[in-house]
């Protein structure tokens, strides 16, 4: 075997820190970007926050033209002069009284003119919140007559209750930890499941619905006797105990064949059940939602679509004229110092580049969907067209890759309303006519929407019916694609969506 070195020339792409955080930047959202840029804010000495209208240096460094000339005020800016003649006449008595009324926190003429923003609560303390289901609970808990034993069961117990209003966990485990008895504890859940709203504390479905049944009155009293002899109570708490997946696939026949009664009866029975909540702290979850800040904006003015970039809110940043003179001036600074500095002057710009690079591509990238999605701004989802990544890298230079980063998790406000950036890339279904463009996944799911919705409640379109439907129109498409959308749209089975007669 002989050993021997061998020199091989070869190219490869590095990434560079630098080109690596570009990257990143292009990708984040709004609220990532804004985290981000206060995150540099705090390491990077250099980099400073432009407070108000100020200018902001520009990616190679000059700075806006927002000052006047030395000794005159810039434009729109009041004069000194003017303003110092405006408050050396005394006010008037009307003008003191104006002056205090004006000052909302003032709470009447007894209060001191020299207090402060800290003698008043914050706005965050003013704010409301929404009753929560465990202190609605605790709240009508308190009001019971029980003792001190039972009110620190109740409480666990309450504690246990989940969004929905079911009770996850076991009464053994409760009476083995706070060392009570198991009855103690039951007689504390039958408390607990007196409380409003109707339903709460049950440990299952079927037990939720009865509890439901007794707060209206069922199951107290003797019922009125069908017939059959079967009494309404009798067959509500039959079909809650035994039929529930055929209610839940409306085979209305086979209950009514088991339990021996009409049809006409368990309908009456099922238009109860109906209306019985399966969930019964669904009126007290508070589905916080983020509101959604648009990253750009879109609107057509005089023929023309404009795009603005939404800048409010995130910082806007500069190298600070301090630093960048201690590193360009001849003073006694040390070579440390200046070997420091001038590392994160370079941070700085870089990523004041970035961020300037960051925005002309999203500009590029909606320009380029306006220019592709025109008919759909203008006339609404039916207009929607096929739409992939490569057709926008192509239109705009850029490589795929980077068309998915601009358009993920950002947001354009445009005349159809909130939309991602994503929404406006889908997939074709072809059509039957020769020559004819292909339509939009989106349109067709908003037409399988609309045949839904208008058809017969009594008799609801199965997938193969629409499927005959779309290509009554013209629309090639497979049934399990039918049943896909249909899934997406949060639609059920025709089977589960068949209403009985009111």
């Amino acid at each position: 075997m002989e050993l021997r070195l061998d020199l091989k020339l070869s190219q490869k792409l590095v990434m560079t820190p630098q080109l690596q955080q570009a990257i990143k930047l292009l990708q984040l959202s709004r609220l990532e970007l804004q985290q981000t840029l206060s995150q540099h804010l705090m390491e990077n000495p250099l980099l400073e926050e432009v407070a108000g209208d100020e200018d902001v240096e520009g990616p190679a460094g000059e700075t806006g033209a927002a000052e006047g000339k030395e000794g005159t005020p810039a434009e729109g800016e009041p004069s000194t002069e003017n303003t110092t003649a405006e408050f050396s006449e005394p006010l008037s008595s009307e003008e003191w009284d104006n002056y205090y009324e004006s000052d909302w926190r003032a709470g009447g003429a007894t209060q001191s003119s020299s207090s402060s923003d800290e003698d008043f609560p914050s706005y965050e303390q003013t704010l409301t919140k929404p009753t929560s289901l465990e202190d609605h609970l605790l709240w009508q808990l308190r009001l019971s007559s029980v003792n001190e034993t039972e009110q620190a069961i109740g409480t666990v117990l309450i504690g246990n209750i989940d969004e929905d209003g079911y009770i996850r966990t076991s009464l053994e485990e409760v009476a083995e930890e706070m060392q009570v008895s198991l009855h103690q504890v039951e007689n504390a859940l039958d408390l607990i499941q007196t409380f409003d709203p109707p339903g709460v504390g049950a440990r299952d479905l079927q037990e939720c619905l009865n509890i439901q049944l007794r707060h209206l009155h069922y199951g107290l009293v003797e019922g009125t006797h069908s017939g059959n002899g079967v009494s309404t109570d009798c067959l509500l708490k039959t079909i809650v105990a035994k039929h529930l997946p055929d209610l839940q696939k409306k085979r209305y026949q086979n209950i009514a064949k088991e339990v021996g009664v009409t049809l006409e009866e368990v309908y009456d029975a099922v238009h109860i059940i109906e209306g019985l909540e399966p969930k019964p702290g669904r009126p007290y979850f508070s589905d916080n939602n983020q509101i959604i800040i648009p990253d750009v904006f879109v609107f057509k003015d005089e023929g023309e679509w404009v795009v603005l970039l939404n800048e409010d809110g995130l910082p806007r940043v500069q190298i600070s004229p301090y630093y960048k003179e201690m590193v360009s001036g001849s003073g006694d600074t040390s070579e440390a110092t200046k070997t420091y500095l001038e590392d994160k002057v370079r941070g700085a710009q870089w990523i004041i580049r970035s961020l300037d690079q960051r925005n002309k591509t999203i500009l590029k990238v909606v320009h380029s969907l306006i220019h592709f999605q025109e008919a759909f701004l203008e006339k609404g989802i039916q207009y929607l067209k096929p739409l992939v990544l490569k057709q926008v890298a192509e239109d705009v230079g850029m490589h795929e890759s980077t068309i998915s980063r601009v358009t993920t998790n950002k947001y354009m406000y445009c005349p159809q309303g909130m939309l991602e950036l994503k929404f406006f890339f889908n997939a074709g279904i072809g059509r039957s006519d020769p020559g004819a463009e292909d339509l939009s996944s989106l349109t067709v799911r908003e037409l399988i929407r609309e045949m839904v919705s208008n058809e017969s409640a009594s008799k609801p379109l199965k997938d193969q019916e629409i499927v005959t439907k779309l290509k009554s129109r013209g629309i090639i498409i497979a049934r399990r694609t039918v049943a896909k959308y249909r899934a997406e749209l949060n639609i059920a089975p025709a089977s589960q969506r068949k209403r009985i007669p009111s």
